[in-house]
């Protein structure tokens, strides 16, 4: 009779811990979904930034790599050496170099002006690619916002269809009634604009 009952409450115990067993596992399968999907979004990114890299010519390439640089410590170093090694020069305080750029300075206001110029005409280039980079990705967003909002309205279109066909419409908020609309961009922008304008 003991080992009835304990073989009883040992199966029982078994019983109990299969549904969680089973939820785990279903947790597990579905966060491993959710996780290779998180992958292959991350994977269609890299794509289309190395897509956007390639895209680019010699020339951008090297206008983005002296804007980086330029907006980095080292080149603030090596400026602040430059300009202090040249007043030093310049202004006879090591004894035995002879000044070529005398007080105030007109050669060195001369590159360094010319430096001032070539730096933003690469900055200039580097934030238009950007800027078209930029918004290729605000009309891809565009794209899926409108898809989505597509989807959403199919999908309340459907719910309120059931609804009605189970008799429960009346219980259905009015709001629900306005979204199974389709949203009309055009109207949606010009309004904005009128608004903003006003």
């Amino acid at each position: 009779m003991v080992r009835k009952k304990s073989a009883g409450k040992s199966a029982k115990g078994i019983r109990e811990n299969l549904p969680d067993e089973k939820k785990t596992v279903r947790q597990q399968s579905s966060s491993s979904m959710v996780a290779g999907k998180v992958q292959q979004n991350i994977e269609k990114i890299l794509q289309m930034e190395k897509e956007a890299e390639g895209g680019r010519s010699p020339v951008e390439h090297l206008a983005d790599r002296i804007t980086f640089f330029a907006g980095s410590t080292p080149f603030i170093v090596i400026h602040i050496i430059w300009f202090g090694v040249w007043i030093l020069i310049n202004g006879k305080v090591i004894p035995g170099i002879m000044p070529f750029d005398k007080f105030p300075f007109s050669f060195l206001t001369l590159v360094v002006s010319l430096e001032a110029i070539f730096l933003t005409l690469l900055v200039l280039m580097s934030q238009n690619r950007m800027t078209k980079e930029a918004d290729k990705r605000a009309h891809i967003d565009l794209q899926v916002n409108m898809l989505d909002e597509q989807e959403t309205t199919i999908i309340l279109r459907t719910v309120q269809k059931i609804a009605t066909h189970l008799g429960i419409e009346k219980e259905l908020d009015e709001s629900i009634q306005e979204l199974c609309e389709e949203t009309d961009v055009d109207k949606v922008a010009k309004t904005l604009d009128e608004q903003s304008r006003g």
